[in-house]
Parts: C-alpha cells; sequence; structure tokens
C-alpha cells in the first residue's frame, strides 16, 4: 500500500514539473526575439553591424563614402583638396543649419531688433537737444573720419543687401520675380558681393585706425551700462565717445574681422581649403553677417532720428554745444574749457573760446 502511494506521488509530482515546466516554455520562447533585439540595442551594436555587413557586403563601403563612422580618406588619382572624399558630411551639416537655424532665427533677431527701435521711436519719439540748438559748432571728426565712416557705411550695406537677397531671396523674391528673374538676380548679386567684398577689408583697417583713440574701455563705462546710457537713472557722464558707442566700435572690429577672414576663405580658391575649413568659413560668415546687420539698426537709429543734431557730426564733422553737452559732457568740458560755454556764447566769443561760429579749445587742451 505504501509503495502504491510513493509512486502515485511519484506520477504526480512528475505531471506537475510537466506542466510547470510547460507554461514556462510556452511563456518565455516567444519572448525570446524580444530579449535579443533588447540586448543588441543596449550593447551589441556592433555584433548586429557585423550581420549586417555580412548580409550586405556593400554597407561599410558606403558607410565610409558617407562619412558615417568618422571621416574616411579614399585613395584617388586626381590630386586635390579633398580629392579622396566622396560625400563631406560637413556640408550636409551646414546645409541643414543654414535651412533650419540660420535663416528663420536670423530673421527672427533682425527683425525682432528693427520692431524693437520702431516701437521705442513711436513712444519716445526724437530726443531733442535740451534748450535747443545753440549756433556754437564745436568740431568732432576730421575729414579722414568721415570719409572712412561713410565708406565703410557704403560698403557694408551694399554686401549687407546682396548677402541678404542670396540668403532670403528663393522665399521673397520667387514670388515675385519668378525663378529666372531671380536666377538672374542672385546670380548679379553673388558677382557684386564677391566683387566688392575685399573693399570692406580696407573699410575695416581705415575705421580701426582713425576712431581707436577715445574708444577705449574704462570703469566710468560700467556706470553707462548701469544707467542703460540714461534710460535708467537719468544723465551719464561721458568723454568724446560714450560706453555704447565704444561697444558699436568693437563690434564691427571683432565681427567685421571674422566677415573679412571667412570671407577671403570662401572667395580666394587658391588659398586651397578643405570642405570642412570651407563650411565652417561659411557659417562664421553667416552669423557674423546677421549679429552686425541687426545690430547696426540701432546705431543707424541713433544716429538719425533717434537723437537730433548726432547725425552732424558725420556730415559736417562738428556739432552743437547743446549736443555736446547734453551727451558728451567731459569732451565737451575739454574742447571748450568753460562748463557754462551754452548759457554765455557771447561771453565764449569774447574770450576767444569760440571763433567764427566754432568752439575751440584753449591752447595745451
Amino acid at each position: 500500500m505504501a509503495t502504491e502511494n510513493r509512486n502515485k506521488s511519484g506520477r504526480i509530482r512528475k505531471i506537475v514539473l510537466f506542466c510547470v515546466f510547460s507554461l514556462l516554455f510556452v511563456v518565455t520562447v516567444p519572448l525570446i526575439p524580444y530579449a535579443i533585439d533588447a540586448y543588441a540595442v543596449a550593447g551589441n551594436k556592433a555584433s548586429v553591424e557585423k550581420v549586417a555587413a555580412l548580409e550586405h557586403p556593400a554597407i561599410n563601403l558606403w558607410n565610409d563614402v558617407r562619412q558615417r563612422n568618422g571621416r574616411t580618406q579614399g585613395l584617388t588619382q586626381v590630386q586635390g583638396v579633398d580629392s579622396g572624399v566622396l560625400i563631406n558630411k560637413a556640408g550636409e551639416d551646414w546645409r541643414r543649419f543654414r535651412i533650419e537655424q540660420l535663416v528663420p532665427y536670423g530673421a527672427w533677431f533682425m527683425g525682432g531688433i528693427f520692431g524693437a527701435i520702431v516701437v521705442y521711436y513711436l513712444l519716445k519719439g526724437t530726443q531733442m537737444m535740451p534748450g535747443g540748438s545753440t549756433g556754437v559748432r564745436i568740431p568732432r571728426t576730421s575729414l579722414n573720419q568721415r570719409t572712412a565712416h561713410w565708406f565703410t557705411a557704403g560698403v557694408f550695406w551694399l554686401l549687407a543687401v546682396t548677402g541678404l537677397i542670396l540668403l532670403y531671396g528663393r522665399f521673397v523674391l520667387i514670388p515675385i520675380l519668378g525663378p529666372e528673374g531671380f536666377a538672374a538676380t542672385a546670380s548679379a548679386c553673388k558677382e557684386m558681393h564677391n566683387l566688392f567684398g575685399p573693399l570692406f577689408v580696407l573699410a575695416v583697417v581705415a575705421m580701426f585706425v582713425l576712431f581707436i583713440k577715445g574708444n577705449m574701455f574704462n570703469f566710468g563705462d560700467l556706470k553707462w551700462f548701469a544707467k542703460g546710457g540714461g534710460m535708467f537713472g537719468g544723465h551719464v557722464s561721458a568723454g568724446k565717445f560714450n560706453a555704447g558707442e565704444k561697444t558699436w566700435f568693437w563690434l564691427v572690429m571683432i565681427f567685421g574681422t571674422a566677415l573679412c577672414v571667412s570671407g577671403l576663405i570662401l572667395v580666394v580658391a587658391a588659398l586651397g581649403f578643405g570642405r570642412e575649413t570651407l563650411s565652417l568659413s561659411h557659417m562664421v560668415h553667416g552669423i557674423s553677417a546677421v549679429l552686425l546687420i541687426a545690430v547696426s539698426f540701432g546705431h543707424i537709429y541713433l544716429g538719425t532720428i533717434g537723437v537730433e543734431g548726432t547725425l552732424d557730426s558725420m556730415t559736417t564733422g562738428s556739432v552743437d554745444a547743446a549736443w555736446a553737452k547734453a551727451h558728451h559732457d567731459q569732451w565737451y568740458a575739454e574742447m571748450t574749457n568753460d562748463s557754462d560755454a551754452v548759457e554765455a556764447a557771447d561771453q565764449e566769443q569774447d574770450s576767444g573760446l569760440v571763433e567764427g561760429g566754432v568752439a575751440k579749445p584753449e591752447a595745451g587742451t
């Protein structure tokens, strides 16, 4: 009897074990492919690529052609820059950056700056000279400085307009001119941009030489920045050039130099740079141009309708004493050696500080 019970229990255990293993088999076997796939994704990528390469023998060759595994230099009988590279990934990266980031973000940035200036002008209007014009003129810029300024401005905006047409023309001008008309316009802009571009190099050098004096920052400029040039906290004392003008000068020098260097690399093919260097130069050129164009809107506004009397500095070479005293009081005091010149113009005329309607510094100033 006991033997029969043990045999019966043994059969029951076997049946139970069989059912358990069968259940585990049924549950786990379908999950094996998913486990293999997860393992491949987590840490067995190389094995998967190796299997793929075995199934598709040309895949490694195509990966090298597309530079997917890093830069690969091929062998060719044709000698030249990048002659051993069939497809350059840097060029594709630049194309995507230009279309997806530079074009839309650049438009928003330039448009935002321009729009902010328009709103500010509608709210504030032109900043007038306190007390009106005095008729007393103080020399501010030389003929060489004015010539360099307008030469730089002319070349810069010629290049800016032609460059913007090349960057945004397909979105704006094709609907107006049609494909053929835009093609002719873009071709002309490209030739003008390349032809007149080197002149901007001369312009930047001339501006640096003629305007570097007085444009070095000092600790007093921190107060100008803290008060936003007078928009927060009232009048800010300044020398011949305030901190805002100094900032504009150095932005022109820094981004202007970047434009010159990158532009020469792009134009002068004989320099022999590879496509990666050209792509980087194109990126630097585009970003620098957008930034400089956007900031120039503020410079133009303040130099024309934004502040009364400012434009005289670059047209006649002299400014009204009221303007000088209001915006550059330290420089005004140096030039007149009399802080009460505006209120006592007749006395200045008699003292010799003003001669022929133009204020002049005393000897030694």
